[in-house]
């Protein structure tokens, strides 16, 4: 089901917690979302539509990835980019990392590690810098 996006800075400034299998709902609707704003969006976080849990949502290509409880492991490649946000106006400038290597579990909660680069890296640690209440 889609979800609001949420745009109050307060509450996408609270770190989010640790989602469980109870959650599950949760991811759903948050790929749901995704999927609504395709035209909009390449990522987003639970905290983006209203819930501090755990749980990022993006493309790899057409298709919705789901990570449960992600962590970046390793960062490599260091460069400036310039990103907006699906809850905020305008663009800002970002450190971010060209490669990343990342724990997580899926749809299922089957433990993964997987290494992404590029716009999908990039996108990723902008919805984990959401996860941890930061905003850009």
């Amino acid at each position: 089901m889609e979800r609001k996006i949420i745009r109050d800075q307060f509450v996408l400034s609270k770190k989010s917690k640790n989602a469980t299998k109870d959650d599950l709902p949760l991811a759903i609707d948050l790929r749901d979302t995704l999927l609504a704003n395709k035209t909009r969006a390449l990522g987003i976080a639970a905290n983006m539509i209203g819930v501090n849990k755990n749980i990022i949502a993006f493309f790899i290509g057409p298709l919705p990835i789901v990570m449960i409880n992600p962590v970046i492991l390793k960062k490599k490649e260091k460069y400036l980019a310039k990103e907006g946000c699906l809850s905020l106006i305008g663009e800002r400038n970002v450190e971010r990392f060209k490669k990343i290597l990342v724990k997580y579990e899926d749809i299922n909660f089957e433990e993964k590690v997987a290494e992404y680069e590029d716009e999908t890296a990039e996108v990723i640690q902008h919805e984990v810098d959401h996860c941890k209440g930061k905003i850009i």
